[in-house]
C-alpha cells in the first residue's frame, strides 16, 4: 500500500505505517493521502485513491463532496492539537488586555537611548493594561477547543459563558461545571466582556444554524461597547468590513485573530498572528499520529473514525477469511442486492454493518471464506456504488 504526503508530516506518525507500507512522491500513484495545508481543490484524484486524512480539524481545502462521490474517505484529527490552539488563545487574552505588544515595540525603539530605565519608569503608564480576573468570557463552539477554553479561562478566575446547541456528549463531560450554558449567540453578545469563536464554517439558510460571517454589524450591535473578540476557528465566521467599522468606532476594543488577510493587516487595534494557533511540536505530533492510525485501520480493517463525508463505523478488527468494504448512496434497498450478490456466488456471510450519513453509506461484509475479484466486480456494477474494496 502506497501513502503520499502533500506537506510535511512529523516522523513520529509517519513511522506508524509498518513495511506493508510504501511512500511516494507520486500522489498519482497513492492508496492513501496524508495533507496539512496544501489546496487540493483543483487536484485530479485517481481511481486508486482510497483515503485522504487532514493533519488538522479544517477541511477548507480539500473538495469533500468530489471525494465523496468518488468514493474516497476524508478524515480530519479533531482535538488532536486543541491544547496547543487553547494555549494561544489565552495568550490572545492576555495580549488584547495588556498592552504587551505596544510596550515591547515602545522598548525597541529607544533601546539605544543610555537613559532607557529613566524612560521606562516615565513611559510605562501609556501601556496600562486591566486584567482578565472577574471578566466575562463568551465561548460560541464547545468542541474540543471550546472546552478547553472555557476551562482554563474558568481557572483563571474568569466568568465562563458557552454555546453550542451541537454540544456532544463528551465535551458536556468535560466541560466544567462552573462554565455557564446558554441557549442562544445572543445570550453571548449581550453579557460578556471577551467574545472567542470556536465553531466549524457554515453557511446555511437558517440563521441560527449559519456561522459564515456570524460576527457582523448586526451581532456586534448587540454587544457591549469596548467588546474584546478573538478569532482562533475560521477565517470567515467574521465579516471584515464589519469588524473594520467597530474597531474604528470604538465598539470593538480589539480583534484578535490568528488569520491575517489583506483586510485584517490594515485594521485599527487589530492584533494579527500568522496561524500559529496548531504550530507546536506537541501539536503537530499529535495530529501526525492521529491521521496515521485512522489511515491505517481503514486500509486494514475498513474502520472509519474521524471522517467528515462519510459516516463512522467500527466493524472491529477483521478475523474473517474475507472481508468487504463498500462505500454507496444513501438510497434504500442497497444491503439486500450486496447480500444477493455475495450469496447467489456462493459465499456466506458472518456479519455485516451497515451506516450512513446524509447522503451516503458504508458497508462492511465479512464472510467465511476467501473473496475472488469477480465478487467485487458484481458489486461494483450496482447502481447507487460508489466504490468497492477487498479490504482481506
Amino acid at each position: 500500500m502506497k501513502y503520499s504526503c502533500l506537506n510535511p508530516i512529523a516522523k513520529i506518525g509517519l513511522d506508524i505505517f509498518d513495511d506493508q507500507y510504501e511512500k511516494t512522491e507520486d500522489a498519482s500513484q497513492a492508496d492513501v493521502i496524508l495533507v496539512r495545508s496544501a489546496s487540493m481543490h483543483d487536484m485530479e484524484f485517481s481511481d486508486n485513491l482510497k483515503a485522504i486524512a487532514r493533519a488538522g480539524a479544517g477541511v477548507n481545502n480539500i473538495p469533500l463532496d468530489k471525494c465523496a462521490e468518488k468514493g474516497i474517505v476524508v478524515f480530519n484529527t479533531p482535538g488532536a492539537n486543541a491544547n496547543g490552539v487553547k494555549e494561544l488563545v489565552i495568550a490572545g487574552l492576555i495580549l488584547a488586555s495588556r498592552d504587551i505588544i505596544g510596550g515591547v515595540n515602545w522598548v525597541q525603539s529607544v533601546k539605544e537611548d543610555p537613559d532607557i530605565a529613566k524612560l521606562v519608569e516615565k513611559n510605562k503608564s501609556k501601556f496600562v493594561g486591566k486584567e482578565i480576573q472577574g471578566k466575562k468570557l463568551g465561548v460560541i463552539g464547545l468542541g474540543a477547543i471550546g472546552v478547553m477554553v472555557a476551562n482554563a479561562a474558568n481557572r483563571l478566575g474568569m466568568t465562563v459563558y458557552g454555546v453550542d446547541p451541537y454540544i456532544s456528549v463528551d465535551s458536556a463531560w468535560n466541560l466544567s461545571r462552573d462554565v455557564i450554558h446558554v441557549k442562544t449567540r445572543e445570550d453571548i453578545y449581550r453579557e460578556c466582556d471577551y467574545i472567542t469563536v470556536h465553531t466549524p464554517l457554515i453557511d446555511h439558510e437558517d440563521p441560527s444554524k449559519k456561522t459564515k460571517k456570524m460576527i457582523n454589524k448586526e451581532a456586534i450591535d448587540k454587544m457591549k461597547d469596548g467588546v474584546i473578540i478573538l478569532n482562533f476557528a475560521r477565517d470567515l465566521l467574521v465579516d471584515d468590513e464589519d469588524m473594520a467599522e467597530a474597531l474604528k468606532s470604538g465598539k470593538v476594543a480589539k480583534y484578535i485573530t490568528d488569520f491575517p488577510n489583506v483586510n485584517t493587516a490594515k485594521m485599527e487595534n487589530a492584533i494579527l498572528i500568522p496561524h500559529l494557533g496548531a504550530s507546536t511540536e506537541e501539536s503537530e505530533d499529535n495530529c501526525a499520529v492521529m491521521a496515521a492510525k485512522q489511515l491505517k485501520d481503514y486500509m486494514e480493517n475498513g474502520n472509519i473514525v474521524n471522517s467528515v463525508n462519510y459516516p463512522n463505523c467500527d466493524a472491529g478488527v477483521c478475523t474473517a477469511a474475507g472481508r468487504i468494504s463498500v462505500l454507496h448512496r444513501n438510497i434504500p434497498h442497497m444491503l439486500n442486492q450486496f447480500t444477493g450478490v455475495i450469496s447467489s456466488m456462493g459465499f456466506n456471510i458472518t456479519d455485516l454493518v451497515n451506516k450512513s450519513k446524509g447522503e451516503y453509506a458504508y458497508s462492511v461484509i465479512d464472510v467465511e471464506t476467501p473473496l475472488n475479484e469477480e465478487v467485487l466486480n458484481k458489486l461494483t456494477t450496482i447502481e447507487g456504488v460508489l466504490k468497492v474494496r477487498r479490504v482481506k
